[in-house]
């Protein structure tokens, strides 16, 4: 696995950006008209390519959706009509490419980092490749700004909401939990919509929320806009032991001003970039068309949803624990954007 590289960058706006320390970042060709897993139709076929993503409303969903507005607005010769399918996220994608039900997928890093090994839950190894990196997930522990709670180990015992029940945020939330002396048992874990999260903070029904996605975060935002909150601060060695185990976590620097009431800088994580991935056993050149027309308009993606404004030279092929597809490696090494060695 190749060591992590500098790289993220966190992309607020046309003028802004800030630097995310150490950086670090794939479907079965099925065809409504005849399926051939190792890809390609008829001559004069129509291909059409499905891109899981997320429940609509989030940034997978939004994201995903640009990708193949762009994809389908510069295909040239390519014969494919590209759509984005809203579904549970990423655990459901993964299992979809498996099923050939999809070409490509959304999904975060860190689970899918667990996905590819069988390993956490998981009752297969699943042979999903990544395609490109897209965008961090920046992630953290909210509370009230007086809640008498100042570091994560003060979470023991309370009542904590972890986000979408299904969604798969156990799969870094867990990890967090360990390198801070907990475990899951030790708090009384809620679930439901990140939007939710917002009231339940502020009546008091939970006493801290475990946020993430792209940033700014628009659940995070409204928080803030609602209450006077805090975000907790990650013990720095515990930090360090995360990135070192785990190649899908990074630091974060959320920049200061970009939530009301938070004025310094935030040394937060990224739990697991999110991804575009396929399916191992997908056509090369379909794999390589798509990163190359994805890559090439991402300035067009990001007019569509700026969270794209972070695929980036620098990341788009970096290491995210999951090897990448040989279509989407000859794309970057044509595009002299593949690190130098070739181990992944």
């Amino acid at each position: 696995m190749l060591s992590k590289t500098v790289g993220w960058k966190i992309w607020l706006g046309c003028s802004r950006t800030r630097l995310l320390l150490v950086g670090m970042l794939s479907g079965v060709c099925l065809l409504s008209v005849g399926c051939n897993k190792g890809g390609g139709t008829a001559a004069g076929q129509r291909e059409f390519i499905s891109v899981g993503t997320a429940p609509a409303g989030g940034a997978f969903y939004t994201v995903g959706s640009a990708i193949c507005e762009v994809v389908n607005e510069n295909r040239g010769d390519l014969n494919w009509r590209v759509n984005a399918e809203s579904t549970g996220g990423s655990m459901e994608n993964i299992r979809l490419l498996t099923q050939g039900k999809l070409q490509f997928a959304m999904s975060n890093s860190s689970i899918t980092y667990f996905a590819v090994r069988g390993t956490e839950g998981w009752e297969e190894a699943h042979d999903v490749k990544s395609v490109m990196n897209l965008f961090p997930n920046v992630a953290m522990f909210v509370t009230l700004a007086d809640s008498g709670i100042d570091k994560v180990s003060d979470l023991k015992g309370k009542t904590v909401f972890l986000g979408p029940e299904g969604a798969g945020f156990e799969y870094f939330v867990k990890p967090i939990l360990a390198a801070h002396g907990l475990t899951l048992a030790d708090i009384n874990a809620r679930y439901g919509s990140q939007q939710s999260a917002v009231d339940l903070l502020g009546d008091g029904a939970v006493a801290a929320a475990m946020i993430g996605g792209g940033t700014p975060n628009p659940a995070l935002s409204q928080m803030a806009q609602a209450n006077a909150i805090r975000l907790i601060n990650f013990d720095d060695q515990a930090k360090q032991e995360l990135i070192s185990q785990y190649t899908f976590f990074d630091e974060a620097v959320i920049p200061g001003g970009t939530y009301n009431g938070i004025d310094a800088d935030f040394n937060g994580l990224n739990v697991g970039s999110a991804i575009l991935m396929t399916h191992e056993s997908v056509d090369e050149q379909m794999v390589y068309d798509f990163v190359k027309l994805a890559y090439e308009n991402r300035a067009k993606i990001a007019e569509r949803h700026r969270a794209a404004m972070n695929i980036q030279p620098e990341t788009a092929a970096l290491p995210n624990g999951t090897e990448y597809h040989p279509g989407a490696i000859r794309y970057f090494r044509e595009a002299g954007i593949w690190p130098k060695s070739d181990e992944q």
